[in-house]
């Protein structure tokens, strides 16, 4: 059994399509704190923010695993979460038609053991049909993803190329967290 320190849903799809037993609550922690523009930067610093609020909050006496995501467009852009539904449109029409990056970090530890990973996955999208964008929009599924991304649902139709595993890309690379557990 481990502690899932994060609210996400897709985290915790993840770990029940890969029969691994988990509880799932997550500590206090805010990541608009963080000022790096680097991707990989940001995704570390958060998910190991998340980890040390999670050992302060719960202790570690079952396992913990926390992790986050955040996207790099193709223009250099750091994508983090959308703020409004104008937010969010303006962060996947920079995606609609064009490549990016899904960057990942995890954090999993145990009392005797602690492993950390950064991972990527490469998109490159087909155009957004506009009436689409703007029922996804209406949706509020983009609300707390990583640049309104949700590869798994919506933007799923329009991926041209994919480099890289699909659980990164839903915010945890579970193909290499199945190696330490």
């Amino acid at each position: 059994m481990i502690h899932l320190a994060s609210n996400s849903q897709s985290r915790a799809l993840l770990l029940n399509k890969f029969n691994i037993n988990f509880i799932q609550k997550a500590p206090q922690y805010n990541e608009e704190l963080i000022e790096t523009k680097n991707a990989k930067d940001f995704a570390y610093i958060a998910s190991k923010g998340k980890l040390e609020s999670a050992i302060k909050e719960f202790g570690l006496n079952t396992p913990l695993l926390t992790a986050d995501s955040v996207i790099l467009s193709a223009n250099g852009e750091l994508l983090r979460k959308p703020k409004s539904i104008d937010d969010a449109k303006r962060i996947l029409e920079l995606q609609s038609g064009s490549s990016m990056a899904i960057i990942s970090a995890m954090h999993y530890k145990t009392k005797k053991f602690y492993f950390s990973d950064v991972s990527a996955t490469h998109y490159n999208f087909f155009k957004f049909n506009t009436n689409e964008l703007e029922a996804y929009l209406q949706s509020n599924l983009w609300n707390g993803k990583a640049g309104g991304c949700m590869v798994e649902g919506f933007c799923k139709k329009y991926i041209k190329s994919v480099e890289g595993n699909e659980s990164t890309s839903m915010g945890l690379n579970v193909e290499r967290l199945l190696a330490w557990i």
